[in-house]
């Protein structure tokens, strides 16, 4: 299976992350994808940025022999009152949800006769550097397994789930780009607070986070030995680490990700 249009109900940053890099390398063509979002402002702004049609009408979106479905979870039981029955026969076209915390189940229940595939990105997909998890319904045929998983491959890493496992994911790497800033953040206000310019402290900053990851993936490093090779004896780093134990930096970014994973839970149950 091969769609030979998308269609896409809402346009928000994720979506956006997505398409943008897809359309780019021309995996689908900018002829091929109708897009709704809520206001008729919104629909012009953003039919200007991506160059496809963009409109207020859903009929055209779910028409499409794939869906993408990108609307705020809050929204899903309205846009699935307003979604047509898929015409019958065995094609059933395909919806792909990016909705957090909303699974299969609930999905296919709101959209019958639509074979369902639920996938947690992340923002870094705008610049092919995501990750993305998927998990399928159980009547989805490998072609249209396939198609997905190539689709996603466009824009990085991806993984097959257990959906069990997706709001773990979500938390730690659709979530965790906001942490991870906020951390470069910090840093770089450590750096000023030091007494070097804020220009050149995020500079350093984000520097010594992208080479201490290149580090430790291009030789197979464990966190740990990482740290350890830094830090001697009764040196700085040593002093700046036991600050971080003593605030409990470790367990705050423990518990972050756990109350992300809670919320995808908790917006499932809503």
């Amino acid at each position: 299976m091969k769609p030979s249009g998308l269609g896409v109900i809402g346009l928000g940053r994720m979506a956006r992350a997505l398409l943008l890099p897809l359309l780019d390398q021309g995996v689908i063509p900018r002829d091929q994808v109708q897009a709704v979002v809520a206001s008729a402002d919104s629909a012009r702004r953003l039919q200007a940025e991506l160059g496809v049609a963009v409109g207020r009408d859903p009929a055209q979106a779910w028409a499409a022999p794939a869906v993408l479905l990108a609307v705020k979870p809050q929204l899903l039981a309205a846009v699935a009152a307003g979604a047509p029955p898929p015409p019958p026969g065995d094609d059933a076209p395909l919806l792909i949800s990016v909705l957090a915390g909303v699974t299969l189940k609930r999905l296919e229940r709101s959209f019958p006769g639509w074979r369902c595939v639920r996938a947690v990105p992340n923002t870094p997909c705008l610049v092919g550097a995501g990750i993305t998890g998927l998990a399928w319904g159980d009547d989805l045929p490998a072609e249209q397994r396939q198609w997905v998983l190539d689709l996603f491959a466009h824009v990085g890493v991806v993984k097959e789930l257990p959906e069990s496992q997706l709001d773990g994911l979500l938390a730690l790497a659709s979530s965790g780009p906001a942490m991870a800033a906020v951390l470069l953040e910090a840093l770089a206000d450590g750096g000023v607070a030091s007494g070097l310019p804020r220009p050149l402290a995020l500079e350093l900053a984000l520097g010594m986070m992208a080479g201490s990851l290149k580090l430790i993936q291009e030789q197979g490093l464990h966190p740990a030995q990482l740290k350890d090779m830094v830090a001697s004896p009764a040196g700085t780093t040593i002093a700046a680490l036991r600050q971080l134990e003593q605030a409990g930096v470790r367990s705050a970014l423990i518990e972050a990700v756990l109350a992300a994973a809670e919320r995808s839970r908790a917006l499932n149950a809503g």
